[in-house]
């Protein structure tokens, strides 16, 4: 058509376009109202920018779904979608919008494949509304009633600030957190958080199907007694209902501005989780089960799983994963087949009889074991042979267990634990050979298999042997390796202990050289009855464990009585003799300061949350804190720290330290006491003891000084108030300083000292987090005053304690 000879069909189908482009949707919307639909790539945003809702395909999926994500989140990550179990293939001819009363989602071929599912009478004035709390809600604009529905009623793997875990006592049904099944399928998955409740107590409890394998203990109006910690990075408020209608547990945050959740991850663990937008990544601050083999079935049936390997699952010897491009995406709990049918049914009876066993060594024995009363192992084997239907048996101090069915929450223990059992697992006679030639070459590959494993064996300790013999005689270090000194070769580089760089509780440290011309720090353990623990543990912790923030262990030396430890030498001493009374000319300025202080928080966080094993130092002071050649801070003395599995999140031990820098305990009399023994001991020590040392670093003096008037001066005291009061931080500086400070810098180490040295534990920041804070990546509020230093500024027997 020629549109000069025709303007007005040119202007009709311009207006026209205009107009269906509007209808279809105006990109930056926060609704869907009910003559509009959105497709394809357009999306609604909330009024404040902070969720978007739209089409997405997760990973390398070809599917489609509706869901809703953070829009002020650089990385896409996604908190609730709507059809996860029928996704769309073409997200342009798919459309989610208002029909006969509920929000549909239509496919291409215009079948509806999600809805609200309401019974709803349908009305012009409806419109579906996403707020920037997460909540999508469909209402009827005309009025203003409460939602019709919205989507804080139906979560699926993500709780969000303000989503009630809720159980309805009108309905019976509950508002549950489900996994999904992998990483690129929305689809549910196993593993479920949800609340599980008695007449006395209210938990939030993780289920594999109907198997629970964690709570979180009773909730007490305040946290919840067995997991206290759960929710407390950021989380303002916990609130637990329970009334007539409903039980529910929501929560909410301190500070809108931050973005944390919890997740139920398709590996079975609930997950908190906060966004640290500089570093561009989500950082999980707290997780439960710890371990992740705690998980009820997280391998699924026949698969073991272990923290020793990588991957974490594999199969028991006869099978093969179920579901392998599953495991590929690190998702395994589909488990495992078998490579060959097991013969089953009278029958076959015969056919059964010729079943084998394999052995399963070092194993937590699976779960619902039914025991057999018998006398040896061998009628334990017998029994179960002779039963078709017998998975597997196992024979533990006299005890015989039997399996029936899929074996399931198999766990592999490390070979230095001896606390597992040997599991002998049914195996199809097809997968032995009865000939003697194929009998031949099956131990043929076994006997050439051990022949070339001793052989490597051999190698590799005549390897080590050969460097530990070398060392021991000319005391020659290799990178990355401990090395044991012959105590003649260390006199000798001290030139016979002449000249000393200090003492301890243990012994006395002297100066060094080796051939090679480097300096090195020798500590003589001279307490040998309480010193060779110390020895060991040193040993221990700092041989097997690399950090900037850790002074390096070179070596050592043992011979009968002489214990010796070999470290690098730290040619600008220990942080308090460039900090007190007797400063040797050093005044370390603000800025290395507070260099000291990130540094000595980085070593912190890697002992607490990087190693394999929670690593407590349990001796933080500036006596522990070494500085190099340019003041960069090194943590030693590791002879009383403690060494935690990841599962355990204290341990109760006797614990020692010094006194100043010790987390106190309060009794119910408000008395203060240092720890004695048999305390539960955890990371957070640490935390205590290095706020202790913030002031420290602040002030230029010990916390704890007697004035001249008889008084003790107590600086955390006038710090919390301080801080409190909005008062001039400039004033808690060390005067050697003459008030140069980075104003924002020293009243965010104030605050994070304030934190640290909270009496409530699960108030004290991880070391991870202070690290984020004092980087600026996190902000820090205000810390209350500790209860504690507002009952010592007042004492009975001596009157006010002064600050």
């Amino acid at each position: 058509m020629d549109i000069s000879k025709n303007p007005w069909w040119f202007i009709q189908s311009v207006l026209f376009m205009c107009f269906s482009l509007w209808l279809h949707f105006s990109l930056g919307a926060d609704r869907i109202s009910a003559n509009q639909s959105l497709s394809g790539d357009h999306t609604i945003v909330s009024a404040g920018g902070v969720f978007a809702l739209g089409f997405f395909k997760p990973g390398k999926s070809s599917n489609y779904y509706v869901g809703m994500w953070y829009k002020k989140v650089s990385r896409q990550t996604t908190v609730w979608v709507a059809n996860r179990e029928k996704p769309v293939t073409d997200k342009y001819s798919s459309e989610l919008r208002i029909s006969l009363g509920n929000l549909v989602l239509f496919d291409g071929s215009k079948i509806p494949v999600w809805s609200t599912n309401l019974s709803t009478a349908a009305s012009n004035s409806m419109e579906a509304v996403l707020l920037d709390e997460g909540n999508l809600v469909l209402r009827d604009g005309s009025s203003s009633s409460e939602p019709l529905w919205q989507s804080f009623d139906h979560p699926t793997d993500t709780w969000l600030p303000g989503v009630k875990i809720r159980l309805s006592k009108v309905t019976g049904e509950y508002t549950r957190l489900v996994s999904w099944k992998n990483i690129e399928d929305p689809a549910p998955g196993p593993f479920s958080l949800q609340l599980d409740l008695n007449e006395t107590s209210r938990f939030i409890a993780l289920f594999n199907m109907s198997r629970q394998y964690w709570k979180s203990g009773r909730w007490n109006g305040e946290l919840f007694d067995v997991d206290p910690e759960m929710g407390m990075k950021y989380i303002d408020n916990i609130t637990c209902v329970d009334n007539d209608k409903e039980s529910y547990i929501t929560y909410s945050l301190y500070n809108s501005s931050i973005f944390s959740r919890f997740v139920m991850d398709v590996g079975g663990q609930i997950q908190q989780t906060s966004w640290l937008e500089p570093a561009g990544q989500w950082s999980l601050f707290w997780e439960q089960p710890s371990w992740p083999c705690q998980v009820y079935a997280r391998c699924g049936a026949f698969g073991v799983c272990t923290m020793i390997f990588v991957p974490p699952c594999h199969c028991l010897a006869g099978f093969v994963p179920n579901f392998a491009d599953e495991w590929k995406s690190e998702v395994y709990s589909g488990g495992c087949k078998r490579n060959a049918t097991l013969h089953r049914g009278y029958s076959s009876l015969v056919n059964c009889k010729s079943d084998h066993f394999l052995e399963s060594y070092n194993i937590l024995l699976p779960a619902d074991p039914q025991p057999l009363d018998v006398g040896s192992a061998q009628e334990c084997k017998s029994n179960c042979l002779n039963n078709c239907y017998c998975t597997a048996y196992a024979f533990d101090n006299t005890q015989c267990s039997i399996w029936f069915g899929d074996l399931v929450f198999l766990q592999q223990l490390a070979d230095f634990d001896f606390t597992g059992s040997t599991l002998y697992v049914r195996i199809a006679a097809s997968e032995f050979s009865s000939s003697k030639n194929s009998k031949g070459i099956v131990w043929g590959v076994v006997a050439s298999f051990g022949v070339t494993a001793v052989a490597l064996i051999r190698i590799v300790l005549f390897v080590i042997f050969r460097r530990r013999n070398r060392a021991i005689k000319a005391g020659k270090t290799e990178e990355g390796l401990l090395k044991a000194f012959g105590y003649r070769y260390l006199k000798k580089a001290t030139n016979n202990f002449s000249e000393k760089l200090g003492e301890g509780g243990f012994g006395s440290v002297f100066k060094g050289t080796l051939p090679d011309s480097s300096v090195i720090a020798v500590k003589k353990i001279e307490r040998i009855s309480q010193g060779d623990k110390e020895f060991r543990m040193e040993v221990s912790t700092l041989g097997i464990i690399q950090h900037v923030n850790l002074v390096r262990l070179r070596g050592f030396c043992s011979e009968g009585t002489r214990k010796l430890l070999v470290y690098d030498y730290m040619p600008n001493g220990s942080l308090d003799s460039c900090l007190f009374e007797g400063r040797d000319s050093i005044i370390l300025n603000w800025k290395t300061r507070y260099n000291i202080a990130l540094g000595t928080a980085k070593g912190l966080a890697y002992l607490h949350e990087e190693c394999r094993d929670c690593i407590v130092h349990c001796d933080i002071k500036p006596e522990n804190i070494l500085l190099d050649n340019g003041f960069c801070p090194k943590l030693a003395d590791f002879g009383v720290a403690k060494l935690f599995g990841r599962d355990f999140s204290r341990v109760l031990t006797p614990m020692r330290g010094t006194i100043g820098y010790l987390a106190p305990r309060l009794h119910g009399n408000g008395r203060r006491e240092q720890w004695i023994s048999g305390e539960a001991v955890t990371a957070k020590a640490d935390v205590y003891s290095y706020g202790m040392v913030l002031l420290e670093l602040v002030s230029g003096r010990r916390n704890s000084e007697q004035s001249k008037n008889g008084k003790t001066k107590y600086f955390p005291i006038r710090v919390a108030r301080l801080i409190n009061e909005n008062g001039d931080v400039l004033s808690l500086v060390d005067p050697f300083l003459q008030g140069n400070a980075n104003v924002d810098e020293l009243t965010r180490v104030c605050k994070v000292a304030c934190w640290c040295i909270q009496d409530d534990i699960t108030q004290r920041p991880s070391m991870g987090e202070i690290v984020y804070i004092l980087q600026g990546v996190l902000d820090v509020n205000l810390p209350p005053i500790p209860r504690s230093l507002e009952q010592l500024s007042w004492r009975p027997e001596g009157g006010m304690l002064s600050s």
